[in-house]
């Protein structure tokens, strides 16, 4: 679920992206995962959608890197696109051996300034992007 105001809009890095509405401090919490909010789906429901509705889910849903369960954000925070110098770092906290997976901000975020995070961090399926 989404700690701070974001809107969307179009990205320099990939579509649509997740940008700041407001100014958002170095460390503060962006991004919590929220288990009554966010969806949590398990491979064999997945793997059962039509077609169409599997690429959708697929586009925005990563697999988390704790559980093998399928995430997918709930709010506009799934538009965040990939960096690997991102302004966001996720990770599970320490302990945790569930979806609990928690986002902050590594450096100050000014209003209308893209957010962005390194999927590497958190999804089991995102290896394969290289270092830009």
């Amino acid at each position: 679920m989404t700690m701070v105001r974001i809107e969307i809009g179009r990205s320099g890095i990939h579509g649509l992206g997740c940008f700041a509405k407001e100014g958002i401090e170095a460390g503060q919490l962006v991004w919590r995962f929220d288990e009554s909010f966010d969806l949590v789906l398990k491979k064999d429901i997945v793997e059962a959608l039509s077609p169409g509705a599997r690429e959708n889910f697929l586009n925005y849903a990563f697999i988390s890197k704790t559980t093998g369960d399928y995430i997918l954000c709930s709010d506009d925070s799934k538009f965040t696109n990939h960096s690997s110098s991102p302004n966001v770092t996720c990770f599970v906290p320490e302990g945790c051996e569930n979806n609990e997976l928690e986002c902050y901000a590594t450096q100050d975020i000014l209003p209308g300034e893209e957010i962005t995070n390194d999927y590497r961090d958190f999804d089991a399926e995102s290896d394969s992007i290289p270092m830009d």
